[in-house]
């Protein structure tokens, strides 16, 4: 019998685009020779590898443990690990050649909501799955996406009333990096000020990676404000804490109060620029107890830098491979929808407490702290919730109506399909 051969040729080409984007194909390619395929994607150059470094370091360790003790249902995990080099375009081309050609079911990746945002359309098209481990500003709900890290909940629904509270500042200048994450956060902060009868008397911005904070610190000292509330974002964070003190400036009498600056900041940028000062964060490496003790000491070891420093981004980069690595374990296979069908409930002992994915938003039920930082680099902790708080990623516009959102787009259940 004849073939046609147009017909062959396009017959080959939609066989080839049905296998891009077919579950079978990631449970086969992905599963071969016993191994398990995983994507690493995380800035590992420019301004944003100085706490991104440390989130790749995390997932490679988490799998790392997991394979010495014998992998996912006997399957060795394999990460193909690429730099997202601190560019949403880099981060969309990476994410895409992990997807399409390396054909990795799910990949741990992307700091920031620009890098999260760039990548997106990439596992929604292909019906890929990422996990975010940073704390983000909420306003989004995927099918595609398990969000490990807090939304603003459980960040500022507990920081806000505090430092007007307990701290007696109620004049907030807000300052942060010029995108998407520092922009929302603000809009929820406002909202929380004048609830709880605060004001803000500014809210400004410079873009991301500035370094010359003279005429801003300026602008502040200025301004009449008592308090800053600063999302200002990666190595911007050094320049801004560094031109505060410069300026003569002092957390004693004017503090900031920070969503982003964790532990890595701090050491970079030496912590006598930060005493005093305060974040809100679920972890801190000054959580004592034995179970994060010893992970310090395990990440130490494996970075082979006694002096590496722990915080909350990379606890959720840790913590979630775990999460990944039990859904599969559930599931019986690796593929992204075998996966979402199985991670709604799915908890961990992390080791800043315990952590939970809820199905119906796909984001994490965390803990929430506040620390003030610490003459040795540290955060001391001065205010904790007792038990992880319900992730509510729309809460600029109520609980009910959070709820609602996240439904609206189908992550009412646990057993999602992508």
């Amino acid at each position: 019998m004849a073939i046609d051969r147009r017909k062959f040729i396009k017959g080959g080409l939609l066989a080839t685009g049905a296998a891009m984007t077919s579950p079978a194909v990631f449970s086969s390619a992905a599963q071969a020779a016993g191994e398990v395929k995983v994507g690493v994607l995380f800035s590992l150059t420019g301004g944003l590898s100085i706490v991104e470094k440390s989130l790749h370091d995390a997932t490679m360790m988490a799998i790392s443990e997991i394979n010495e003790k014998g992998g996912v249902n006997g399957m060795k995990i394999t990460a193909v690990a690429e730099d997202g080099a601190s560019d949403p375009k880099t981060f969309n081309e990476k994410a895409s050649k992990l997807v399409i050609q390396d054909r990795v079911p799910t990949v741990f990746g992307c700091y920031t909501s620009a890098s999260r945002k760039a990548v997106l359309p990439v596992f929604e098209k292909r019906h890929n799955l990422l996990f975010y481990p940073t704390y983000y500003e909420g306003f989004e709900c995927s099918k595609n996406v398990v969000y490990t890290g807090a939304v603003p909940n459980q960040q500022l629904s507990n920081f806000i009333p505090w430092i007007i509270k307990t701290l007696g500042k109620k004049k907030f200048f807000i300052v942060g990096s010029n995108y998407i994450y520092p922009r929302e956060m603000a809009k929820v902060s406002k909202i929380l000020i004048e609830k709880n009868g605060g004001q803000w008397i500014a809210d400004e911005y410079l873009e991301l990676g500035h370094s010359e904070w003279g005429s801003m610190v300026n602008k502040i000292k200025n301004s009449g404000c008592d308090v800053v509330l600063s999302n200002v974002v990666g190595d911007s964070v050094v320049a801004f804490y560094r031109e505060f003190k410069n300026q003569g400036l002092t957390h004693d009498k004017l503090p900031i109060c920070a969503t982003v600056t964790s532990e890595i900041e701090i050491a970079a940028m030496g912590p006598e620029y930060a005493v005093g000062s305060y974040t809100s964060f679920p972890y801190f490496q000054a959580i004592d107890t034995p179970a994060n003790k010893d992970f310090v000491a395990r990440y130490r070891k494996f970075v082979n830098d006694p002096k590496a420093v722990t915080h909350h981004a990379l606890e959720c980069s840790y913590f979630q491979v775990y999460l990944w690595k039990q859904a599969v374990e559930k599931a019986g296979k690796a593929t992204p929808e075998a996966i979402v069908a199985n991670i709604g409930g799915q908890s961990f002992d992390a080791p800043g407490g315990k952590v939970t994915v809820e199905a119906q938003n796909l984001h994490t039920a965390l803990t929430p702290r506040i620390a003030q930082w610490q003459a040795d680099g540290q955060g001391k902790i001065v205010n904790a919730y007792d038990q992880p708080v319900f992730p509510l990623p729309y809460v600029a516009y109520g609980e009910t109506e959070s709820n609602l959102f996240c439904t609206a787009k189908g992550l009412d259940s646990a057993k999602l399909k992508l």
